[in-house]
Parts: C-alpha cells; sequence; structure tokens
C-alpha cells in the first residue's frame, strides 16, 4: 500500500495577488516537503474578469504570470522542486449561462471565454519558463470543438462532471509521481490471512 493523502486549500473568489500574499501562511518550510508528490496552483477565473466590470477580482495579465511566478519561486525556496509543481488553467467560460447568473444579481456579463483564454495561454507560458508541468484545462475541455457547458455548474464553476474531467486529467499527471513512492504496507492479497501479524507488523 503506498500511502498518499490530500490536502484541499479552495480559496473561493481569491485571485492571484491575494494567493500569493496567504500562500506563506499555509505552506511553511518543513511542510513535509519530502513526503509531498506536488502541489497545484489553480487560478485565472477571477484574475481574467473583465476590469470594468469587475475590478475587485480583475488582475492585470502580465501582474498575473508575474503572482504565478512569485508562488513558484516561494514553493522552490521552501524546497519544492520543479518537477512537484503543477499549474492549472482556467477552465473555459460558458458565456451564456454566466450571464444569466449575473444578470439574475442585477451586473452584466463581467467575463469573456476568449479573455480567459489568454490567461490560460499565460499560465503555460509561466510553466514553459519555470519548468513546472501544466494541466491546460481551458484547451482540454474544448477539444475538438466540443460542448463544454456540462462541464460547469453556472458558466464558471466546474459541475461534478466538470470536476470529474479535471480530477481524471490530473490523475494522468499525478501516477506517475506516485509509482515512486515506497510501499508502505503490503498488497492485500499479500497478507497472510492465517497470520496476518507477520504481514503487517513484521512480527513472528
Amino acid at each position: 500500500m503506498v500511502g498518499e493523502c490530500c490536502l484541499l486549500r479552495n480559496w473561493s473568489g481569491y485571485n492571484t495577488r491575494w494567493a500569493s500574499i496567504v500562500l506563506p501562511r499555509l505552506i511553511s518550510k518543513g511542510s513535509n516537503v519530502e513526503n509531498t508528490i506536488a502541489v497545484t496552483i489553480f487560478f485565472g477565473a477571477n484574475d481574467s474578469a473583465l476590469k470594468d466590470v469587475n475590478s475587485n477580482q480583475h488582475i492585470p495579465l502580465k501582474e498575473y504570470a508575474d503572482n504565478l511566478k512569485s508562488m513558484i519561486q516561494y514553493l522552490k525556496s521552501i524546497d519544492f522542486t520543479e518537477d512537484k509543481i503543477i499549474l492549472i488553467t482556467p477552465p473555459p467560460l460558458y458565456e451564456p449561462a454566466w450571464e444569466k447568473e449575473c444578470i439574475a444579481k442585477g451586473d452584466k456579463l463581467n467575463r469573456f471565454n476568449s479573455t480567459t483564454g489568454e490567461y490560460a495561454k499565460a499560465c503555460v507560458q509561466v510553466a514553459r519558463d519555470c519548468g513546472t508541468e501544466v494541466l491546460d484545462l481551458w484547451t482540454l475541455m474544448q477539444k475538438n470543438n466540443q460542448d463544454f457547458s456540462s462541464y460547469l455548474s453556472d458558466g464558471l464553476h466546474l459541475s461534478v462532471l466538470g470536476n470529474n474531467f479535471l480530477a481524471t486529467q490530473l490523475w494522468s499527471l499525478l501516477e506517475k509521481k506516485i509509482s515512486t513512492l515506497p510501499m508502505l504496507l503490503p498488497y492485500w492479497r499479500d497478507v497472510d490471512n492465517q497470520n496476518p501479524e507477520v504481514s503487517l507488523r513484521g512480527k513472528s
């Protein structure tokens, strides 16, 4: 049995400017780095909000890229190597559904899929520049011009189907890393059913 644990940090509504400020509070030196397989950085959907409509969340494209680089550099400074860092681009935006959400709140459409795409491209470029892996969710969800609306619950946030899609794509990257983990416990078929202590505790 390989030891696996997943720690989730969901910063709802945050952009990369705020995330780069709080990151050291959440992951610090000595955070069990040697036993960490991967850290994911998943931002862009809020950064790409239109400045004239949603200035609170909007982050200029260049600053978005610089903030991603800053977070990568911080992680490297506390001994996370590039091969342990995975950037995830924002997913595509389904404008018809998200516009309905905005109108229901008395606002107008505050994001465009084309703009989100520019942030996704910037995220991919940062990964290339910094030597990290990247999961280009924006491109993958629109591959072959497929209808991606079912991947989003409201046009912006991932639905159950969208989260499953992300998990599947991310697992393909994590699986290679997990294969290098040491076995902590024997595979269940290898446990001596008559005397499990021998297999599980190493006692005779």
